[in-house]
């Protein structure tokens, strides 16, 4: 069983006064087939959480240890960590110019199947990812994001994800900028991924809506750059009626 574990993480960013402290002492573990909802107001920490596991360079593990089935995340490159079953899809995914949606999957996927997927069966599967995901298939000729709306790019976040099968998938406010229908959409792509059993899934966000249509085995409110509190569905509830004031108060105090 897959199994990533997050011992006291500790990160800082550099800023104009030197470093600042994001994360102070994060202690989480998500076991494949489980979905654990990351919750809190904007500037707790929770993208840094998700940015750091994924290795970006902006970010400074001062302390602590992250592990995937007891391998050092930390040492890894970033490509490494992709390649040992780590996926993030962004909040804000980024433009490729130049790389095609097709020649960018079938990239991913050689690199993480360890070979060239048969170009038949390949055209096969993703055209069915595509259309499970309401996506037209014009765009795997496009470049990867460029001009693509916010919906857009999520869906092909997804589309990633589906067909790279990872064992860890760090959702990064996937609901961010979408509406009602492609909310609902992007909702049963992770669904679809979830149902497999064979991926746990982190799921950051601070609204409760995309929790109607992903339900969670595990709710973490996240506060002052550290996991406050943790529950159930049933927290997620709690959060939606009285909002985070009160950790805000308690992380200040």
């Amino acid at each position: 069983m897959a199994t990533l574990e997050i011992k006291d993480l500790h990160v800082t960013v550099e800023g104009e006064n030197g470093p600042r402290e994001i994360l102070r002492g994060v202690n989480l573990t998500v076991k494949q087939g489980e979905t654990h909802a990351i919750m809190g107001p904007n500037g707790s920490g929770k993208s840094t959480l998700a940015y750091s596991i994924a290795g970006h360079p902006k970010y400074t593990i001062t302390q602590g240890t992250v592990t995937l089935d007891g391998e050092d995340v930390l040492a890894m490159t970033v490509d490494e960590r992709a390649r040992a079953g780590m996926f993030l899809a962004m909040q804000y995914p980024v433009e490729i110019p130049g790389v095609t949606v097709s020649n960018f999957l079938r990239t991913a996927a050689t690199a993480i199947r360890g070979e060239a997927p048969k170009l038949r069966t390949w055209v096969k599967e993703v055209n069915g990812a595509m259309e499970a995901i309401q996506m037209d298939k014009a765009f795997a000729e496009r470049n990867v994001n460029e001009g693509f709306s916010g919906g857009e790019k999520k869906r092909h976040e997804i589309l990633q994800m589906e067909l790279l099968k990872p064992k860890i998938a760090i959702l990064d406010e996937t609901d961010s900028g979408l509406d009602v229908d492609a909310l609902k959409t992007v909702s049963e792509g992770v669904n679809r991924v979830r149902e497999s059993g064979e991926v746990g899934t982190l799921l950051i966000t601070h609204y409760t809506r995309i929790l109607r249509y992903i339900k969670p085995d595990h709710v973490h409110v996240f506060a002052d750059g550290r996991i406050v509190e943790s529950g159930g569905p049933e927290l997620a509830d709690k959060l939606e009626s009285e909002g985070y004031q009160s950790y805000a108060v308690e992380a200040g105090a």
